[in-house]
């Protein structure tokens, strides 16, 4: 199929080992809607049994690596993929039976010497099929219906998939945009094989924490950032989802951690990234991030009430009225937050911050500085802004110690980004020292929050009563917070720095 007349400079990098690829999730009743918006094209329907295969150990999880045998109309293929974002290694080819060829690809390289490989879990999906035009472009749209199955274990699937086979990738996240438009459509960095990985595990569904950033140890600056973004996209992702199926405290904590991750390295990385979309960005994540807040500070001061009770000989009256109020005020923010990930803006934000990660103009006029060169200056600049902040934190105001508190956050997530160009252990604890300043800091801004947020809750009076007196408590005890923060600024301003 010839889509187009010549290759442009965007034409991505579509080659025999590389898979260029967007992945939705959606729900059975919106894939008739979906095949309806797409341009016409060459249909097939089949049904797609594929088997994944490990070892007893997960090395080929562990690697990041999935490794199928997949069965279509009587024929089988071998598919081994590797990577994370828009465009992922895949090394594909028939084999005769069911067990993977360990001699194909790079499989044997991955593999330990006698180590075997063992089924892990089945995928079964119908799979609705088109190849079509679109904006100079030829595209694969596949629409998967099926489920995970691992042992007594099922888990359901339905999935959008856009696979670009030549052509710009700019036409790939256009496409997604109008398809979304039509379909509630949730950009997903999950593949089948973490899906299945999951079930066996028999790991519920979950918020998810952040994950280690993997950084190669020639990795140019621009990848560095790049790999940075995709586990934080993914970490919002997943967050999102889990926010919309099961709304609750600690899914609105970790989404907005990832967001917050995402927004430093545009911080961190701005000599880099900076074009004329950065704002942009920047100001979709802060939309983004505000709508979480209400959510999170009622969830902080009321996990924190409860805790502060049981300590407490005499508690004060009015208390599980008190505990009532924020449970309710609590239900009503979580059910916002599920709102805002289910909405049109968020998905449309999802699409246009991966197209810019992905494909943006930042990238073509990026040098090739490499990742270690580019840390160490970055890490440098972050330490000093923290070490200027800090310098009067007994004696500063809360905005101030609010300040200080944001570049030691920016610090520690570029510090965990940076991790492995720099020997673990030093690195391990030059984070552990921000961390603690970070989290003394937490604490005199949960305790600042509180007063604003008590007096919007519609509290009645013995309610009101029992707030009052908690905060007052904490009131009394922000002396020896202080001290604490204090005490955590000069631990890390006496710290060895890995990177200095």
């Amino acid at each position: 199929m010839q889509c187009y007349e010549a290759a442009t400079t965007e034409t991505a990098r579509v080659t025999a080992d590389r898979e260029v690829e967007l992945k939705f999730l959606c729900t059975p009743g919106d894939l008739a809607a979906v095949l309806a918006a797409a341009p016409a094209g060459d249909d097939e329907s089949r049904e797609l049994i594929s088997v994944y295969f490990d070892t007893p150990d997960l090395a080929l999880q562990k690697a990041g690596v999935s490794l199928r045998v997949r069965e279509s109309k009587g024929r089988r293929v071998q598919t081994l993929k590797r990577g994370e974002g828009l465009s992922r290694e895949e090394h594909e080819a028939p084999v005769a039976g069911d067990e993977p060829d360990r001699d194909l690809g790079p499989l044997k390289d991955l593999l330990p010497e006698g180590d075997r490989l063992d089924p892990a879990f089945n995928v079964r999906v119908t799979r609705r099929q088109r190849t079509f035009c679109y904006q100079d472009a030829e595209i694969e749209l596949a629409l998967d219906q099926g489920e995970v199955i691992g042992g007594t274990r099922h888990s359901p699937i339905c999935e959008v998939e856009l696979e670009l086979k030549q052509g710009p990738p700019s036409a790939l996240f256009a496409l997604a945009r109008d398809l979304s438009r039509v379909a509630p459509l949730y950009l997903s960095f999950d593949g089948k094989a973490a899906r299945g990985q999951a079930l066996v595990a028999g790991a519920p569904l979950q918020a998810r924490r952040s994950e280690k950033v993997t950084l190669a140890p020639h990795a140019t600056a621009v990848e560095a950032f790049q790999t940075v973004a995709r586990n934080a996209l993914g970490q919002i992702a997943a967050n999102a989802a889990v926010l919309r199926a099961e709304p609750g405290a600690e899914a609105v904590h970790q989404l907005r951690v990832a967001v917050r991750r995402l927004r430093s390295a545009l911080s961190t990385f701005k000599p880099i990234v900076a074009d004329g979309r950065l704002a942009a960005v920047k100001a979709d994540l802060k939309w983004f991030a505000a709508r979480f807040n209400d959510a999170r500070n009622l969830d902080v001061f009321a996990l924190s009430a409860q805790a502060q009770s049981r300590d407490l000989v005499a508690p004060p009256p009015g208390l599980d009225a008190l505990a009532a109020a924020l449970e309710t005020a609590r239900q009503r923010a979580w059910a916002a937050a599920a709102e805002t990930a289910a909405g049109q803006r968020f998905r449309d934000l999802m699409i246009d911050v991966t197209a810019w990660v992905e494909t943006g103009g930042w990238i073509a006029a990026a040098d090739a500085q490499s990742a270690k060169a580019f840390a160490g200056h970055a890490l440098k600049r972050r330490l000093h802004k923290v070490l200027k902040h800090g310098k009067h934190v007994r004696g500063a105001d809360d905005t101030a110690r609010h300040h200080l508190r944001i570049e030691a956050k920016k610090l520690r997530y570029a510090a965990e980004g940076f991790a492995d160009l720099y020997p673990k252990r030093a690195m391990a604890r030059f984070i552990g020292r921000v961390k603690d300043l970070q989290e003394a800091l937490g604490a005199l801004n949960d305790l600042a929050v509180a007063g604003p947020l008590l007096t919007a809750l519609p509290l009645k009076t013995e309610a009101a009563f029992a707030a009052g007196a908690l905060l007052g408590l904490r009131v009394a005890a922000k002396p020896k917070l202080v001290a604490e923060a204090a005490k955590a600024f000069h631990r890390l301003a006496a710290a060895d720095a890995p990177f200095a």
